[in-house]
């Protein structure tokens, strides 16, 4: 694949992951606010100018908006842009509202909801995220079934932390640090996450148990979907004869699955956060769009491999950028609870104070805490563009064209 087409390939897939991933999130909160009979003034697919707009009877203004990253939903009276006025803000708006369309309508407007309400509107986003996972992965698996690998392991590198601690060819991986590993995937998430620490690893040998102790340690791989990544690793692969099966699951157990894969994911994911702010892993394996959109491509050429014909390509490409939405939707829903101001989980700690002040957060001080979340948060996205740009050779590339 050309780079022009394989770069038009990864915007597309992004777009398409991302749109999913986003306007669930959004339509949690509408949903939630519906639930609660709250007046909302727009719901926008994308942001912009919109290109197609229309209004449902409970007067939300619906839309398609210029540019197609994500989308919002505005509630009536919404103007602060952290979403919670102060003191006098409130008063003022109880004022214009009670002048324009009476008291009775202060009930249906966000800000004067109890905060109980307020708090499930705000949360309904990220656990609209962990929902759709749960259903991409659910759907997936009983479409597809399920593959799962044996953790039967061989030394893939004789020098390697696996091989040094005593494990042989033909091992089966059954327990580290207390934690079963079900299958090589698991034995290859965990590892990951442990780098430079000491882990119990109980192996089957020859039908007996061995406990030894192995300690993982940063690799450069070159992935083909990630490019160059560095991993926690312990030397070892996939043994030769390891067993595959490919589990048809019923909906139920589709369901079980699919709660299990997300909690793996956010687990991980919490994990592994903890270990960068601790400095116990790297913080350049974090990612931005850049990165997303990258993967997104790669995956959507992966679905598509083999594929007969166009049609069938297409497909291939679609399922496989479901299964990556509901990862990236795991993600995106875990990014929303943490405490920054601009973010979901910075509204709960504002309901938070309000629950135990009786009053909101002093505007001076939402305006601070704002203006910090969202230097946090720009800092954040520079950073991760930049582990990108040094991930994918970028700058290796531009310097090749000048030298």
């Amino acid at each position: 694949m050309s780079g022009l087409l394989f770069t038009l390939t990864a915007v597309l897939a992004l777009l398409f992951v991302l749109s999913i991933v986003v306007v669930v999130h959004e339509l949690g909160h509408f949903w939630a606010a519906r639930l609660f009979d709250t007046a909302i003034d727009r719901f926008s697919v994308g942001f912009g100018k919109p290109i197609l707009h229309w209004r449902d009877k409970q007067g939300v203004q619906w839309q398609i908006a210029q540019i197609p990253l994500g989308g919002y939903v505005r509630f009536a009276g919404d103007d602060n842009a952290a979403s919670v006025p102060d003191q006098d803000d409130l008063e003022s708006l109880r004022q214009d509202v009670a002048t324009t369309e009476g008291e009775a309508a202060l009930k249906r407007y966000f800000h004067f909801k109890p905060l109980w309400q307020r708090a499930i509107i705000v949360a309904a986003g990220p656990v609209s995220n962990f929902i759709l996972a749960i259903v991409l992965f659910a759907a997936l698996a009983v479409s597809f079934g399920v593959i799962s690998v044996e953790a039967k392991v061989a030394i893939r590198n004789p020098a390697g932390p696996g091989a040094v601690a005593g494990i042989r060819d033909g091992d089966v991986i059954r327990r580290m640090n207390g934690t079963t590993i079900a299958n090589f995937n698991d034995l290859v998430n965990f590892t990951r996450t442990h780098v430079g620490e000491p882990v119990r690893v109980e192996v089957l040998r020859d039908g007996a148990p061995v406990i030894l102790t192995a300690e993982p340690t940063l690799e450069q791989m070159n992935d083909k979907v990630s490019g160059h990544i560095k991993v926690g690793s312990l030397g070892l692969q996939t043994h030769k004869d390891a067993r595959v099966e490919r589990l048809r699951l019923n909906p139920v157990e589709a369901v079980a699955y699919g709660g299990q894969t997300t909690w793996m994911v956010l687990s991980t994911t919490v994990t592994y956060l903890g270990r960068v702010i601790t400095g116990k892993l790297p913080a350049d394996q974090i990612g931005s769009l850049l990165g997303i959109g990258n993967t997104a491509g790669k995956v959507a050429q992966a679905g598509a491999e083999g594929a007969p014909n166009a049609a069938w390509g297409l497909l291939g490409s679609v399922v496989s950028l479901l299964g990556l939405a509901a990862f990236l939707s795991v993600s995106v829903g875990f990014m929303n609870l943490l405490p920054l101001p601009v973010l979901d989980g910075g509204h709960l700690v504002f309901y938070a104070y309000e629950a135990v002040a009786r009053r909101p957060l002093p505007a001076r001080i939402q305006a601070v805490s704002y203006r910090l979340g969202l230097a946090l948060l720009v800092g954040f996205m520079l950073f991760a563009t930049w582990n990108d740009l040094q991930r994918l050779r970028v700058f290796n590339f531009l310097g090749g064209l000048f030298s």
